[in-house]
């Protein structure tokens, strides 16, 4: 289903959001929840704060347009505009809020007012009270700012109307006030929330990381470290659950080892019995049935030279041949099991009798380069290096139809390395098939030593095979 550019973008929010640390997440619910909080409130007050002024305003305007009307009726019945003037004065001094007062008669016409640079123009139509009204607001923008001019006929109209003009700066004043009031309590509010949200990230993120870091360890094969429980809450129950996994992680990982080393010791002693076995077999080879076929071949000769018939030299000079082959047959049998060379001379002269017999017999031309100083290696390292550059040998004359084949055998600082090429054929190395390549056999070899095989090879690319064999601590400090 195709997402559309609203799901999409939340997505993408939401995915950046998620990437958010947790102490920032944390920290900005409770900056965001504050500000949201104090903002609606602010806003609340702002607007229930400005109806009761405006009421407040508005009621005093009307009481002093009352009064003002009450008390000029007398003097405008006597006609004492001079008087009538006084009042006004005297109720704009008396009075703050008051912007200006002024009366018309029942004409509209101005009797009397407080402005002493003119009457302004259009004042006296924007505002009119009826007979019957007991009074009549209106907001006005001046150049004073907002006016509630509130007009309040005199003896219903009959004597004319009293305007009164009420600052709305009163209100303004008063919200501006409340505004910074609250703006400050916000601050101290939010600064309060920080402290408690910063509290509370520490308490709810250092067990977490805690966590994190012992499951670090425990990733990389260290089972021992624990977490502590902080609180009995449910990341208290979360770490002993934890401890309780990795405790069973660390039983675990013993019995694998110790199966793991059963394991080891058990193939270490089959290889070594092997060993054992096929050099036992190579000297009997060597020693009883060459010996049994050099003494039949002497008797055939001797038979030869005793017999005159024909017949008798011809049946002779056969069963030499064919005992001469059977011997050649037990020789190279006998080398295969085990190289006399690789015992008495070492590994560099086995290698290089194995190649050269190899390179005979297949008719594939390799080399041999050997760099192993002047001391030899330990016993189980030579065996196991010349194991596995024969396995491979073997299989580069069964599977890879190559024309060259080169190998290295290089001692360095700290490992044995053994390296062997062809140009043959190839395969794809993500396909091995190591039980039929013997690949399986030659890379126990090098893991029973600490060693690693690795083969590189890609169809008509060649094959490349890498054995790294770590010396003996002693072997390695000494090379």
């Amino acid at each position: 289903m195709k997402k559309t550019f609203g799901q999409k973008l939340l997505w993408r929010a939401w995915e950046i959001i998620g990437a958010v640390n947790v102490r920032v997440k944390i920290m900005g619910i409770v900056i965001g929840g504050t500000l949201l909080l104090s903002a609606a409130l602010a806003l609340q007050m702002r607007a229930s704060v400005t109806r009761l002024m405006e009421t407040q305003v508005q009621e005093q305007g009307v009481s002093i347009g009352r009064d003002l009307s009450a008390r000029a009726t007398d003097l405008i019945l006597v006609n004492d505009l001079y008087a009538l003037r006084q009042l006004l004065l005297e109720t704009r001094a008396n009075n703050p809020n008051v912007v200006y007062a002024f009366v018309l008669d029942p004409q509209g016409s101005v009797l009397a007012a407080t402005f002493d640079e003119g009457f302004p123009a259009g004042l006296r139509e924007v505002n009119e009270a009826g007979a019957q009204e007991h009074h009549h607001t209106v907001l006005l923008n001046t150049a004073q700012g907002y006016v509630w001019d509130i007009a309040v006929p005199i003896f219903n109209g009959q004597a004319g109307t009293a305007r009164v003009g009420i600052s709305y700066d009163i209100v303004q004043q008063t919200v501006l006030t409340l505004t910074s009031q609250a703006l400050l309590t916000t601050l101290l509010i939010l600064g309060l929330s920080l402290l408690a949200a910063a509290f509370l990230t520490f308490i709810l993120t250092r067990p977490i990381l805690e966590l994190v870091a012992v499951t670090r360890a425990v990733a990389q094969g260290d089972f021992t470290p624990r977490v502590r429980r902080w609180a009995d809450d449910e990341i208290g129950d979360l770490a002993d659950a934890f401890n309780q996994m990795t405790a069973e992680l660390a039983r675990t990982d013993e019995l694998r080892r110790e199966r793991e080393q059963l394991r080891r010791q058990l193939l270490e002693g089959i290889i070594a019995a092997q060993e054992e076995e096929r050099r036992r077999i190579s000297r009997e080879l060597h020693d009883g049935t060459s010996q049994s076929l050099t003494s039949l071949m002497v008797g055939l000769k001797n038979l030869d030279t005793i017999c005159d018939s024909p017949q008798v030299h011809a049946q002779a000079q056969d069963l030499r041949n064919v005992a001469g082959q059977v011997l050649e047959d037990v020789h190279d049998l006998a080398f295969q099991l085990r190289p006399a060379a690789l015992d008495d001379l070492g590994l560099p002269a086995a290698l290089e009798h194995l190649v050269n017999e190899w390179q005979n017999r297949h008719q594939i031309r390799a080399d041999v380069v050997i760099h192993l100083g002047a001391e030899r290696l330990p016993g189980s390292l030579e065996t196991a290096l010349y194991r596995i550059i024969q396995e491979a040998l073997t299989n580069v004359a069964r599977h890879a139809g190559a024309k060259n084949v080169s190998a290295l055998v290089e001692r360095r600082a700290r490992e044995v390395v053994a390296v062997v090429e062809d140009d043959g054929l190839g395969f794809d190395s993500a396909h091995l098939n190591g039980s039929r390549l013997g690949v399986a056999g030659m890379r126990e070899r090098a893991e029973l030593l600490g060693g690693k095989l690795t083969i590189e090879s890609a169809p008509g690319a060649g094959t490349s095979l890498f054995v790294q064999i770590p010396l003996p601590q002693t072997e390695g400090g000494a090379s």
